[in-house]
């Protein structure tokens, strides 16, 4: 298991304030921004809007595309919400397997409950990554049932990718590092890179077998060289 630095290249700012969860289309980039709330589909090269609408979620951190619907973690909202692609409507919502209290956040009477980030989609289940429990959940897009979960290895799991041998790159916001995960073996840890400072990688896709990635606090969405 190799340990390294990706060298980061900024291709464009994401058209929201604040980007937290990408998904890879050959149409377009999928941006989901825990600010505006929107969904907005975006051109590879320019960063241009190919599409967008607002989406019924609270702070969303994850996105991603099956059955030919988007899914969306509505992180404050404590569900995974189904939407129409096309429209923007809600077809349906799912309590989130993630929800729960944060591992960096103080055990007070203040603290405030959360759930999942980064979602990717494979074969009628999604993959769900909630830094509340610090596991990978995986549910079956149908019955809603939880088949399999797998710990992280990190601190505040967020954004997913799935790589050409069908491999899971996972990134971990505050450890400041991506990892490979297979989950056919029970998640174990093939490779793991870190992304420098002050680059934070919160959502994460892999298009062309390139990984990419935003930065919510910078608006940046770029791609990581390994």
């Amino acid at each position: 298991m190799a340990t390294y630095s990706a060298a980061v290249e900024k291709r464009f700012l994401s058209p929201g304030p604040q980007p937290n969860g990408l998904q890879a289309t050959a149409d377009g980039l999928w941006i989901i921004d825990q600010v505006s709330l929107k969904a907005q589909m975006v051109d590879w090269e320019t960063g241009a809007v190919l599409r967008e609408f607002d989406t019924d979620t609270l702070h969303s951190s994850g996105i991603t595309l099956g059955a030919e619907a988007l899914w969306i973690s509505s992180t404050f909202g404590y569900e995974i919400v189904k939407i129409d692609p096309l429209s923007g409507e809600t077809l349906d919502r799912f309590p989130d397997p993630g929800r729960g209290y944060s591992a960096l956040t103080e055990n007070t009477e203040n603290r405030r409950e959360s759930s999942s980030h980064g979602l990717e989609w494979r074969d009628g289940r999604i993959y769900i990554a909630g830094p509340p429990t610090q596991r990978i959940h995986v549910m079956d897009a149908t019955t809603w049932e939880e088949v399999a979960s797998f710990p992280t290895g990190g601190i505040r799991v967020h954004g997913l990718g799935w790589n050409e041998d069908g491999l899971l790159w996972v990134a971990d916001t505050s450890a400041g590092t991506v990892i490979l995960m297979d989950l056919e073996k029970d998640g174990r840890i093939y490779d793991v890179f870190r992304v420098a400072e002050p680059d934070e990688v919160h959502g994460l896709t892999v298009h062309n077998g390139v990984i990419w990635y935003c930065d919510a606090t910078t608006r940046d969405i770029g791609i990581l060289r390994r």
